[in-house]
């Protein structure tokens, strides 16, 4: 049974830190294991809004939304079935619950980040972690 389980999140102040953590188990011979699967973080909103936050694929590449980019760093490592998401310079806007997700080997046209911001796409997804940001 493939399953992912989060840790990391909280509250904190705006300009703070967070990092969120993803291990994966269950995947070990499964299309090749973790490492072959594209995997990233969503978040959900006070509006409930499901937003792609980053994306980092099999081969390392790794694609951010316009609104984290310069502040969010997303890694993997694959020895461990972990990704991360270490998060600085937090907003208020970026208050949310934060999942991780390992996306469907077939995205059809949809890239990782728009995927990721989509029913339907992923498959596996963590039980989610409050982030709060206050000013």
């Amino acid at each position: 049974q493939v399953r992912l389980v989060q840790s990391g999140g909280g509250s904190v102040q705006a300009g703070e830190s967070l990092r969120l953590s993803c291990v994966a188990s269950g995947y070990t011979g499964r299309n090749g294991g973790f490492s072959a699967y594209t995997v990233g973080w969503f978040r959900q909103g006070p509006r409930n809004q499901r937003e792609g936050v980053a994306a980092i694929e099999s081969d390392g590449t790794t694609t951010y939304a316009d609104f984290v980019k310069g502040r969010f760093t997303i890694s993997r490592d694959n020895a461990k079935n972990s990704v991360y998401l270490q998060m600085n310079s937090l907003k208020p806007e970026d208050t949310a619950k934060y999942y991780c997700a390992t996306l469907s080997l077939w995205l059809g046209t949809k890239t990782p980040l728009e995927a990721l911001g989509l029913l339907g796409y992923s498959d596996t997804e963590g039980q989610g972690t409050l982030v709060t940001v206050s000013s």
